[in-house]
């Protein structure tokens, strides 16, 4: 065997299993099974084998998804049908949400005098919540957006009525629904595009990490706080202007074609434990 090959084959094999612990820790304290999950992937392999690896010119066949993939005819055969519809609602739910919390953010209309977002009355004045629904959040009623926001804790009603913002993005904290809405969208974006890459397409796009491994646990609710502050005005600038530059944030945007494009920003840590040579 090619030694070079062999070498990819490792360092490919170590970081899917990196992943798929990290995949599995997720699934488990969800109740997905494992069975379900192999019937997932699966039904992954086929469909991108049936739509994205086909030989130009001819129509994909089960023969030839049998073979890419490692699956049987039968099981391609079976895989290949229509499975569970993707829970369009939840995306487009969580969509509008995300819009019109970040509009509430970014909008001088529905600002108060010290900057911040402004405590909302529900429909009263120019400035009033359903107002901002309207304008952010497409047909959905004000009702039915204040709802949501209660529910998953994005917002609170304060004694007189008027509606405050407690998070300045949709983040939906009482709502595993929804947290798991963003895992499914979050993550494919990220591997899409360390995929991209590591093919070379043209241009590359953006993908950077910073990590130092021997911190002190005392710089560490420092940092927290440096990479949440930073974070959140780097996403506020670029939300400004994708919403400048969005059709629905902006009609009267022009131009041809569709594009989803962003940026996702996370923070993480890994406790490992005391550093080497400290005494136990």
């Amino acid at each position: 065997m090619d030694i070079g090959l062999s070498k990819l084959n490792q360092t490919l094999t170590s970081s899917v299993l990196r992943i798929l612990r990290a995949l599995a820790r997720m699934l488990l304290r969800h109740g997905l099974p494992f069975p379900t999950f192999v019937d997932l992937a699966k039904r992954a392999y086929v469909d991108v084998a049936l739509n994205e690896f086909g030989i130009p010119g001819r129509k994909p066949s089960i023969s030839r998804v049998a073979l890419l993939t490692g699956l049987t005819r039968k099981e391609v055969q079976r895989l290949a049908e229509p499975g569970e519809p993707i829970d369009t609602e939840a995306i487009e739910r969580h969509n509008r949400a995300a819009r019109v919390v970040a509009g509430w953010v970014r909008d001088t209309d529905f600002r108060g005098g010290d900057g911040e977002p402004a405590a909302l009355t529900l429909d009263e004045g120019a400035a009033s919540f359903a107002q901002l629904v309207r304008r952010y959040g497409g047909d959905v009623p004000a009702r039915a957006m204040l709802d949501e926001l209660l529910r998953v804790g994005t917002v609170e009603r304060l004694p007189d009525g008027r509606i405050r913002l407690l998070t300045r993005v949709y983040i939906p904290r009482a709502s595993d629904l929804g947290k798991l809405t963003i895992f499914g969208s979050n993550v494919s974006y990220l591997i899409d595009t360390i995929d991209h890459n590591l093919q070379g397409a043209q241009p590359p796009r953006f993908q950077r990490t910073v990590v130092y491994d021997n911190l002190p646990v005392d710089a560490i609710d420092e940092f927290r706080a440096l990479s949440a502050r930073h974070g959140q005005e780097l996403i506020e600038l670029l939300d400004t202007w994708l919403a400048r530059h969005d059709r629905d944030a902006n009609p009267l945007v022009r131009g041809t074609g569709r594009v989803r494009a962003g940026m996702g920003i996370f923070y993480f840590e890994d406790n490992l434990g005391q550093p080497e040579g400290t005494a136990k």
